[in-house]
């Protein structure tokens, strides 16, 4: 019984692994590089399962269970937690996330190229000021970007990007001061926004002055390297 118990738990955890790989749920965990390992680990470990279940069946057709009963809890309670996994994908919220990462280190990053004002991310922006940190430089360039909207503990909600090197564990947001319209509600922590606008300086700071303001859809993929 407990090895049967075992191959169902592996199997879970196949599943959670291979449908994660197909259905989009790791482009918001894990850095697309890295994915071919899941689905990898997913293929092994469905083996494995197969190979746990052929010996509970024989086992079972013996009458014998070696298993202590605590292995056998601690099985059931992995394929639970793999079924609960199965049954609720995970839903980062990007902005909680991004409110309990240290301060990026893009100052440390160099470019290779630079992309003219228009065609620049939020994070080609972000590397852009922080290598070139004269804001009379890029006064009334023009701005078109998307990320989410992560509320400043001083001062209005930036728009932000979570860089990684891999996955969500070692995330690091970059963002933005935007000069939301006067009179306006600000927009809620964790939507997506596309903006339109232009740099200008405000207090010896660049921010954007947007002209076009769009909620989007999250994007499939919204972790940047």
């Amino acid at each position: 019984m407990a090895a049967l118990i075992r191959g169902v738990a592996l199997g879970l955890w196949a599943v959670v692994l291979l449908q994660s790989s197909v259905d989009g749920r790791l482009d918001l965990l894990l850095r697309a590089a890295f994915h071919p390992l899941v689905s990898s680990a997913g293929g092994v470990l469905l083996m494995l399962a197969v190979v746990q279940v052929l010996v509970g069946v024989r086992q079972w057709g013996q009458g014998a269970d070696p298993a202590s009963r605590q292995e056998r809890r601690l099985s059931m309670a992995t394929a639970l937690i793999a079924a609960l996994l199965i049954a609720l994908p995970a839903n980062p919220s990007f902005a909680d996330l991004a409110s309990q990462r240290p301060a990026d280190d893009t100052g440390n990053d160099t470019l290779s190229f630079v992309l003219p004002p228009a065609q620049r991310s939020l994070t080609d922006w972000v590397r852009m000021l922080r290598s070139q940190p004269d804001p009379q430089l890029f006064e009334g360039d023009p701005v078109r970007i998307s990320g989410f909207v992560l509320p400043m503990a001083e001062g209005p909600p930036q728009l932000a990007r979570l860089l990684v090197r891999c996955c969500l564990a070692d995330a690091t947001p970059v963002g933005l001061p935007v000069r939301w319209p006067a009179g306006e509600p600000l927009p809620r922590a964790d939507q997506w926004l596309a903006i339109e606008g232009r740099m200008a300086i405000q207090n010896k700071q660049l921010e954007v002055v947007p002209e076009r303001n769009q909620p989007i859809p999250r994007p499939a993929r919204p972790l940047e390297p």
